[in-house]
């Protein structure tokens, strides 16, 4: 609708100028608009400590992690298929420097044997001092080694004196774990992790994938609950991005049906050319979470698939003091 538009209105004709001026008007008057005080009030409780995910190259485009992140956050690396474990290693040690607690990914299905898992380890802890580890299943559908789950991961025993461990979540369910569509194996999974978590020292939560409506997160997080896995959640969320980049990643992550916010919003020509922001997903949750403290969810995890400082960015105009950077302490 919107090139239908534009391609009408060519620099030929007379009305282009004006037309465009008053497009141009509209969606900065619509980037200006702010949410109110209240739900200011409740995103910056809400986002209190949340932690944002990195990897080695989108890291290298931070000049300073402590200008534009809290004090603490906890920094996600991602270890993506074909990442050097020496990127990996040189990243942690770089946040580490910078005075953030550090989480790298450990995906079972990429790691080669316990001796392997060992070194990743050895390395982790002796350059970086790392202490924090999300354990997932990994990206590919067979295993290269020795491991094809994080159960084996939590298993090895090679985890032990660390303070926190989380697991993957899916709050839309997992079809590469449940290819019926059911949550029959993702859940045994997580009662198992359950069961873990009392006989660790460790901290043990759940880091979801992002989805972007209010209401699967809820009922997934209250299905949890009713089943007895009462670890804590650390919900996923996208950050501020182009709406082509939410519908790329989010097509390759297997979203599910709160996927429909983002068809919704390519429909609409007042927010087509807007980048997505996650105001309104955060704002339901946390006004959930006021109604009901109990509520499993314990944190906010960004996804930051617009660019690191464009999500730091967000937060900090939007949550006040939950994304006052480091630097301005």
């Amino acid at each position: 609708m919107t090139r239908s538009l534009i391609t009408k209105l060519s620099p030929e004709s007379s009305r282009y100028s004006a037309s465009k001026q008053g497009l141009l008007g509209l969606f900065s008057f619509l980037r200006r608009s702010s949410i109110g005080r209240k739900d200011a009030k409740l995103l910056e409780q809400f986002l209190q400590g949340y932690s944002i995910e990195v990897m080695p190259k989108t890291a290298q485009k931070v000049g300073s992690f402590r200008e534009v992140l809290p004090e603490g956050t906890r920094v996600y690396i991602a270890h993506i298929d074909g990442t050097p474990i020496e990127d990996m290693v040189a990243t942690a040690r770089r946040l580490a420097d910078e005075g953030f607690d550090v989480m790298p990914h450990f995906p079972a299905r990429l790691i080669e044997s316990k001796r392997q898992l060992a070194d990743w380890i050895n390395r982790y802890q002796g350059e970086a001092g790392v202490k924090q580890a999300l354990l997932l299943g990994g990206g590919l559908n067979e295993p290269i080694g020795e491991f094809a789950h994080s159960m084996e991961l939590m298993e090895s025993g090679l985890f032990d004196g660390f303070s926190r461990l989380h697991v993957a979540g899916h709050p839309e369910g997992n079809r590469d774990i449940d290819p019926d569509g059911s949550d029959r194996m993702v859940m045994q999974a997580l009662k198992w992790k359950r069961a873990f978590s009392e006989r660790t020292d460790a901290k043990v939560a759940i880091a979801t994938q992002f989805c972007f409506e209010s209401a699967p997160v809820i009922a997934w997080a209250d299905r949890l609950a009713s089943e007895g896995i009462d670890l804590p959640i650390h919900i996923g969320v996208a950050g501020p991005a182009k709406l082509q980049t939410l519908m790329k990643y989010a097509l390759s992550c297997g979203v599910g049906p709160s996927m429909r916010v983002l068809q919704r919003r390519a429909k609409d020509v007042t927010k087509l050319l807007l980048p997505y922001e996650p105001t309104e997903l955060l704002v339901e949750l946390a006004a959930h979470k006021k109604k009901h403290p109990n509520f499993g969810i314990e944190q906010v995890h960004f996804f930051p698939l617009g660019g690191i400082t464009a999500n730091a960015h967000w937060v900090t105009q939007n949550a006040g003091s939950a994304g006052r950077p480091a630097r301005s302490n």
